[in-house]
């Protein structure tokens, strides 16, 4: 059952369509206000923080879009926006996604595509089913995997290059167990020998100067619930000793301490480095090797599965968007195409920073090729998305070219239009037209 903190707000005038979402809402558990008119939603989206929207484009006193636009020009964040839309309205509900909406669906729709949807927004930290660690077949035959490991208590190994997203397939593990008790995570590689077995065991008051208090261990503190240990190949052997006794017994004992505290914890575990590699090198303990990797995940790089890379680039913005308290901007065809081009070296933590660093350039509604990277942003080629309408294919790859002819002559604008074949006036009109500002563009000032 799919629970939600706060209310979905459904503006839909259609009796027919209305009843038929609020019935699977009420079958799902989601709470939900349901309006028939723009102006009674208008005044309930001033009221209520609601976790999203579902509107139809089409209602009897004011368009969907017009009442999208509307709160946007009055707030500065919304909640995601849902549109519903027929096939007459497509081009409407692709401009309400260049101002921030969210997403649309097309009638007739599939309300289980609907129900994910609304998942995923609504839930954006919890794994909400079928592909959300990835629509490639090696991320869902690892959600396979994790279906069949959780309602086993055996420890988990999960292997992969920095950045792959280790951690996000511990959390779904955990999710999927059901347990209540908390997910604690710990960075063996970032901590000195003494404060990692601090860390992972607690200690008592008067252990060592500064030990004001008595303070829980990791161990503790997951007792119920999962123990993660990242950059588990990067332990100290000291300290590798220490936790293949505490997983032996399933007891720790604080530092400073005598008494055996019994815990039940799963144990999932995760490195960079081949550990086989360094149990044959002496450096890792072949017997804790063979504790804590009953089963082994591999996680691929983003470079082997590209079929990944656009829908957790979205989730990514999404999640920034809503952290910023910002509308989510959308992603331009050329913007698409880089992400793909490009091989990743440092994975998803690498996506996210360049995500970043695009949300805060871009103009609030959308994110395009020349500031997702930094400069020089990966080359279009023919063989780039030309999904979309051909006017605004045409013009994205007008903007490049002249972002890239600006880059040439280091912003110097009339040389630029010399080259372009254009007159200065026409320049500046053409970037006012299609929102090419040099001050996004860091180091950048106009020559005359």
């Amino acid at each position: 059952m799919l629970t939600t903190p706060r209310k979905i707000c459904l503006i839909e005038d259609d009796a027919l369509m209305g009843e038929s979402l609020t019935d699977r809402f009420e079958l799902e558990g989601l709470a939900f206000d349901w309006h028939r008119t723009g102006a009674i939603a208008l005044t309930a989206l001033r009221q209520h923080d609601y976790a999203l929207v579902i509107s139809d484009i089409r209602l009897p006193d004011i368009s969907g879009d017009a009442l999208f636009e509307q709160l946007l020009a009055q707030q500065h964040s919304l909640p995601p926006f849902i549109f519903i839309t027929g096939h007459g309205d497509l081009e409407t509900a692709v401009r309400l996604l260049k101002k921030g909406a969210q997403d649309y669906i097309t009638k007739p729709f599939d309300l289980d595509a609907l129900i994910d949807k609304i998942q995923a927004m609504a839930n954006p930290d919890a794994p909400s089913g079928p592909g959300e660690l990835g629509q490639s077949p090696a991320m869902r035959q690892i959600e396979a995997m994790l279906n069949r490991l959780a309602s086993s208590a055996a420890s988990v190994l999960i292997t992969g290059e920095s950045g792959v997203g280790k951690e996000r397939v511990a959390k779904a593990l955990h999710h999927l167990t059901g347990s209540t008790c908390p997910f604690i995570a710990v960075n063996c590689g970032a901590l000195t020998e003494s404060l990692l077995e601090a860390e992972l065991f607690g200690y008592e008051k008067g252990a060592f100067t500064g030990a004001a208090r008595t303070k829980k261990g990791v161990f503790e503190q997951a007792d119920g619930g999962t123990l993660f240990l990242d950059e588990i190949g990067d332990m100290p052997q000291a300290m590798q000793v220490k936790l293949l006794r505490a997983l032996q017994e399933r007891s720790i004992v604080r530092v400073g301490g005598e008494t055996q505290i019994p815990v039940n914890i799963r144990l999932i575990c995760a490195t960079h480095q081949t550990l086989q590699e360094r149990v044959a090198s002496g450096d890792f303990r072949e017997d804790l090797y063979y504790r804590i990797n009953v089963v082994e995940l591999r996680i691929p790089p983003l470079r082997e599965r590209r079929e990944d890379i656009l829908p957790i680039a979205r989730h990514l913005l999404a999640e920034i968007a809503r952290l910023a308290g910002k509308p989510t901007p959308s992603l331009t065809h050329s913007a698409e195409h880089a992400l793909l081009s490009y091989p990743w070296p440092g994975n998803i933590r690498e996506l996210k920073n360049a995500l970043e660093r695009a949300s805060l350039m871009s103009d609030g509604r959308s994110v395009s090729h020349d500031i997702l990277f930094e400069r020089p942003a990966p080359q279009l080629d023919s063989t780039q998305d030309v999904a979309g309408s051909l006017r605004d294919y045409l013009l994205e790859c007008e903007r490049d070219f002249i972002v890239r002819t600006l880059d040439k002559f280091q912003w110097q604008i009339q040389t630029c239009a010399d080259s372009l074949g254009i007159s200065r006036k026409n320049l500046w009109e053409k970037m006012r037209k299609l929102e090419i500002d040099r001050e996004a563009s860091p180091g950048k000032t106009e020559t005359p």
